[in-house]
């Protein structure tokens, strides 16, 4: 990742990330996310996962813009768009629409890529209710993810670890600092309500397995 799009991202510290994340009509959103706990992956200390740990080295792929994001266990089967940084140099995040879609962060590597390519998604998108993500906090290690790639290939990659912390305890170095092989990061928000957004973010960690055509 460049310097640039590390203090973009440190900047903010994602503390307004998915901030268009309404809750739900009947408050299910505030339910489930209770039900899936703070974590399920956290080291003793409190210290970040990493994705590689334990992971099988998989030779990294060229760049190429992903297109689509598949994730069986939680159907998911969405679109994939483009996000870079808004006016106020905040990280954009997908739109609050009926049909909404995850975003790739595009000053992140292509899922692939050596490094942490980042993708985000809502968890509600407001009157609209659930969103592409609302089930991201139950993604359990080894489960499949699989990113469609604008050079008709596919990324293939397995869970490692999720977690859900507090935003203002973002761990920033642990989602987008340098890793040696290509691994992936998802997004959204969880825990509780607080106004308009959340309390907390679920961040999945995963690593590169292999690639297909």
């Amino acid at each position: 990742m460049t310097a640039l799009s590390r203090r973009a991202f440190t900047a903010v510290a994602l503390a307004a990330l998915l901030a268009g994340c309404g809750g739900s009509p009947d408050g299910r959103d505030r339910a489930e996310a209770n039900a899936t706990g703070r974590s399920t992956a956290e080291r003793p200390g409190g210290a970040a996962p990493s994705a590689s740990g334990g992971a099988r080295h998989v030779r990294a792929l060229g760049r190429s813009v992903p297109v689509g994001l598949r994730i069986p266990a939680i159907d998911v089967d969405t679109p994939v768009m483009r996000l870079g940084l808004a006016a106020d140099g905040s990280v954009q995040v997908p739109p609050v629409v009926a049909h909404d879609r995850a975003g790739w962060y595009r000053h992140s590597p292509t899922p692939g890529q050596t490094g942490p390519a980042v993708i985000l998604g809502h968890v509600t998108v407001g009157a609209y209710g659930d969103g592409v993500f609302r089930r991201l906090a139950r993604l359990r290690r080894d489960d499949r993810i699989e990113v469609r790639l604008e050079n008709g290939t596919s990324a293939v990659f397995a869970v490692t670890s999720v977690r859900t912390v507090a935003k203002a305890e973002f761990p920033s170095d642990a989602v987008y600092g340098d890793v040696d092989r290509p691994e992936l990061r998802l997004i959204t928000c969880g825990g509780s309500r607080t106004g308009d957004g959340y309390a907390d973010n679920v961040i999945v960690f995963a690593a590169l397995r292999s690639a297909s055509p």
